[in-house]
């Protein structure tokens, strides 16, 4: 039995992918934004899965300190991570800001799993052979750091774009710096049939399933596990480049500094 955390899992390709490994006899922890919705899904997928051990953490991933919380928590409640599943993500949203005045999106797709992963690492540390898999993007745009601070206002593609480079960035960095834990940029797929999806476009190209089977095959099959520092593309069904930006150090290196600075502010 492994024990799996996946944020963002009270639908979509989380909450499926949170039924299959459940039904598999495993320990899973949901994570949403509404204690009632975690509260239902745990009932759901209890049902569906006929297995107990299913828990969950309610955070806002759009206020930083609340992500700070969930951290603390899980490092008091949970005694190890196996696998970690950074999938909580936002694209459509009635207010591009969050309450301390930062983009949302670059909040929620980015800067919540980077605090959240960091703090947790000596949990994830204690886990066999641990992966930490982060939900990233074919849409992929040169971070501006006036957007990263919150200073500017671009429109949502552009801002959820610079939020899936910034998280496949700090995602090779992440993996070069553990090398004991195994870390994984997806794009799980374009237009999945999913909430986010349909809210966005207003259309799907593919079934959610097959964001699923990458995010179940990342997280378990030994064919992944000397993967580690790269990012696999879903809609080529292979491992391939990310956006150029991903691989330059200098830009790496501001965006963390940047980082460093916003979430210790």
């Amino acid at each position: 039995m492994i024990t799996i955390l996946i944020t963002g899992s009270t639908d979509g390709i989380g909450k499926l992918t949170a039924l299959k490994l459940a039904k598999e006899g495993h320990k899973v922890y949901i994570h949403g934004r509404s204690e009632a919705k975690v509260n239902s899904v745990i009932n759901e997928l209890k049902d569906a899965s006929n297995n107990k051990n299913i828990k969950g953490f309610v955070a806002d991933f759009s206020d930083i300190n609340a992500v700070k919380k969930m951290a603390k928590q899980i490092k008091n409640d949970v005694e190890k991570l196996d696998i970690l599943i950074n999938n909580a993500g936002i694209y459509k949203t009635t207010s591009s800001k969050t309450k301390d005045g930062l983009d949302i999106r670059m909040a929620v797709n980015y800067l919540a799993p980077f605090v959240l992963t960091e703090k947790i690492i000596s949990v994830l540390e204690l886990g066999s052979e641990a992966r930490i898999i982060n939900l990233s993007s074919a849409a992929q745009s040169t971070v501006q750091k006036s957007v990263l601070t919150g200073d500017a206002t671009v429109n949502d593609s552009e801002s959820y774009a610079q939020s899936k480079l910034a998280l496949t960035m700090w995602s090779f960095n992440f993996a070069k710096n553990h090398p004991n834990l195994v870390t994984i940029a997806v794009n799980p797929g374009s237009l999945l049939n999913t909430k986010m999806a349909k809210e966005a476009y207003g259309q799907h190209w593919s079934p959610a399933e097959k964001g699923v089977d990458i995010l179940y095959d990342l997280a378990v099959s030994e064919r992944h596990k000397n993967q580690s520092g790269t990012y696999f593309d879903n809609d080529r069904g292979s491992y391939n480049n990310a956006h150029p930006d991903a691989y330059n150090d200098d830009k790496i290196k501001l965006l963390l500094t940047l980082t460093e600075s916003i979430i210790n502010n």
